[in-house]
């Protein structure tokens, strides 16, 4: 019927900590209650979500995670990324809470996740689009970037995406300049989140950009990437 709504109910360590995290992103809180059971709902838009607070509970222990649909990811990404920043001064990319790009992902459609302060994933993708559609789909090293992307930004697994890219690089060497250029970045980048050595990478990447007209949008990716690999 017309009007129903599903409210994600996920866990936090401290409710005050998770309350600040969504105020940041753009959320309003619409109810909230201290006793019995600290809890409340946030709501931007029409996403809400339920939050409650849990004693000796440890976020990286949370299998709560809840898919949101929107007409465009990068316009909301974009929001998230600049409360943030305000809120901790830099974008958190490692640990918990943080920030994952918007990237295509093998199997599903384009968005990006957020994991927040209770270690809830949080997958936005774009209403409407699907990995069915032919126009959606890759082949040769973009096939394993977006492969890596399903292992590392939709479950999590960095150590298995390094590793899909690893292969990848090796198997498609003679690659597009543009989709080595990604498979680099999206490398260094997962080890900025494993705490490996990102620099070789974006050097190898910096190195791409020199020699080849690959497009502002890749000096703009390369920024974000090397901002995100300083301490």
């Amino acid at each position: 019927m017309a009007g129903e709504r599903t409210y994600p109910v996920l866990p936090c360590a401290d409710l005050d900590d998770a309350l600040a995290f969504y105020v940041a992103l753009g959320f309003t809180v619409s109810f909230q209650q201290r006793r019995p059971n600290p809890c409340a709902v946030v709501e931007l838009d029409d996403i809400a979500i339920h939050l409650f607070a849990m004693d000796g509970f440890d976020p990286a222990t949370s299998y709560g995670s809840a898919i949101i649909t929107v007409a465009e990811p990068g316009e909301r990404h974009a929001a998230f990324k600049a409360g943030l920043r305000a809120l901790y001064g830099k974008v958190p990319v490692t640990g918990i809470p943080r920030l994952l790009p918007p990237r295509r992902k093998a199997g599903t459609a384009t968005g990006f996740s957020i994991v927040d302060v209770g270690g809830n994933w949080l997958r936005f993708y774009r209403a409407g689009s699907s990995e069915d559609d032919v126009t959606e789909r890759r082949s040769g090293l973009g096939r394993m970037i977006d492969v890596a992307a399903r292992q590392g930004d939709a479950r999590g697994d960095d150590a298995q995406a390094i590793a899909v890219l690893d292969a990848g690089l090796i198997r498609f060497a003679d690659a597009p300049p543009i989709e080595v250029f990604e498979a680099l970045l999206y490398r260094a980048e997962l080890k900025v989140r494993t705490g490996a050595d990102a620099a070789p990478d974006l050097a190898a990447a910096s190195a791409l950009l020199a020699e080849h007209e690959l497009g502002e949008q890749a000096h703009r990716a390369f920024a974000v990437a090397a901002e995100a690999a300083r301490p």
